[in-house]
């Protein structure tokens, strides 16, 4: 009988142990949605010019940001925003087709004129940012997020790299080519200025006496003649 006793005596301990024992809880870990990496760069600043530390520059003013392995987008840097203006029509390559690093492949049309870009790296043009044909005005707006152009798969990223500027030069090429747009004349320092340290929407709308398609060729690298004073760190970096 003792036997009996001390044993359900065991088994109760046991049992009171067990109710008393404090159970892990076990949290499920949170979906993860699916999300298409966007162009968001944290923002840096030149000559009151948003310059994203995180994109890498063509000296022709178009910027590549790779998002995975052989896939990057493209764009066109502040700069060349603020000095092509109120874009009147915005021509991109078409998907599937072939582009090569400094082919031009961008064109912007403003009040008749029509000037080109180059395109930043080689690779196939696999998506086209169709809101920003629709409103050019994103390219001024949000340069970098959805101003972007197009999206590039591109094979060989080591290669298309080596033509694209410095990072540690990034600063002075950019400094550069916002001071050689004073030169033009000097009421275009307060055309760049013209909202505290932003630079204007329109860098030279208010010039007229400047001719802007052969000066926006210029910083842009598409002017066929020997290299410009007003672009000259750009062609030495292209050279």
């Amino acid at each position: 009988m003792t036997v009996i006793l001390v044993l359900l005596t065991f088994a109760a301990f046991i049992l009171l142990d067990w109710i008393l024992e404090e159970k892990p809880v076990v949290t499920p870990m949170p979906e993860v949605a699916a999300t298409h990496a966007r162009v968001t760069p944290l923002l840096d600043s030149v000559e009151g010019f948003h310059t994203p530390a995180n994109v890498r520059y063509h000296p022709g003013h178009t910027w590549i940001l790779r998002e995975r392995k052989g896939y990057a987008r493209v764009g066109m840097d502040e700069f060349a925003a603020a000095l092509s203006g109120g874009i009147e029509r915005l021509e991109l390559p078409r998907s599937g087709q072939w582009i090569r690093q400094g082919q031009r492949v961008i064109a912007v049309t403003r009040q008749g004129e029509r000037v080109e870009l180059v395109s930043p790296t080689e690779g196939e043009v696999v998506e086209i940012n169709e809101e920003v044909l629709r409103n050019p005005a994103l390219l001024r707006q949000q340069p970098y997020e959805k101003g972007w152009l197009f999206a590039v798969h591109v094979p060989d990223e080591e290669s298309t790299s080596r033509n694209l500027v410095p990072t540690n030069l990034v600063r002075a090429w950019m400094s550069e080519a916002v001071h050689a747009v004073y030169a033009l004349q000097p009421q275009a320092a307060g055309a760049i200025a013209a909202d505290g340290a932003r630079p204007a929407a329109d860098l030279l709308a208010n010039l007229p006496e400047i001719p802007w398609q052969s000066n926006a060729a210029e910083f842009f690298l598409t002017r066929n003649h020997e290299k410009p004073a007003a672009a000259g760190m750009a062609r030495e970096l292209q050279s």
